[in-house]
């Protein structure tokens, strides 16, 4: 019996009358009320989380792979578990900004994640693609990052359809234990 059914058949104001059974992810609020913001924002590299994560512990930081010039690190907030996000160490907003050597090596990580990924996880395919600027998406827009989305047939559900919401069947740490450990050396 639904929600919906209750309602209906008891007659009563029982807070299911849209006939939806609840999924709570209320981890998703401090994203969406932006609560984990700096204070001045993330325009400037002391407020940026893509600035900051290289320096921190690997348990805390989620880097999967360091180069030269870019790494690697887990979304924090993944579309799909192995979602990574290709990041320059320096502070640009802008694609055009890179220099020839970033640029190279953003296209080898992004290459190798995909490789990676697909070895630990046999991802069937992928979303590929940087957000230029806030009214283009980019939730963090002063930082460029590439990110890399895994795709499986049948991982688009009803749940994100249907329930709004996006089930993810393995916690930021294990994926990034799994996706360190692949990458090679």
């Amino acid at each position: 019996m639904t929600g919906a059914d209750r309602h209906f058949e008891n007659g009563t104001d029982d807070g299911l009358a849209d006939g939806l059974e609840r999924l709570w992810t209320p981890h998703r609020m401090t994203y969406i009320s932006g609560e984990d913001r700096p204070e001045g924002g993330y325009e400037k590299p002391t407020g940026c989380p893509f600035c900051r994560a290289p320096g921190l512990p690997p348990d805390e930081s989620l880097v999967v792979a360091r180069g030269e010039h870019v790494y690697a690190v887990l979304n924090l907030y993944p579309y799909n578990p192995g979602h990574l996000l290709i990041c320059p160490y320096r502070h640009v907003a802008d694609y055009t900004e890179l220099d020839a050597p970033e640029t190279a090596e953003l296209a080898s990580f992004t290459k190798g994640a995909m490789r990676v990924i697909r070895h630990v996880s046999n991802a069937h395919g992928f979303n590929l693609g940087m957000n230029q600027g806030g009214v283009a998406g980019a939730g963090i827009a002063a930082h460029l990052h590439q990110h890399v989305v895994p795709r499986w047939g049948g991982d688009a559900n009803f749940m994100p359809v249907i329930g709004r919401t996006k089930v993810l069947p393995q916690l930021l740490a294990d994926t990034r234990d799994l996706l360190a450990k692949a990458w090679p050396a």
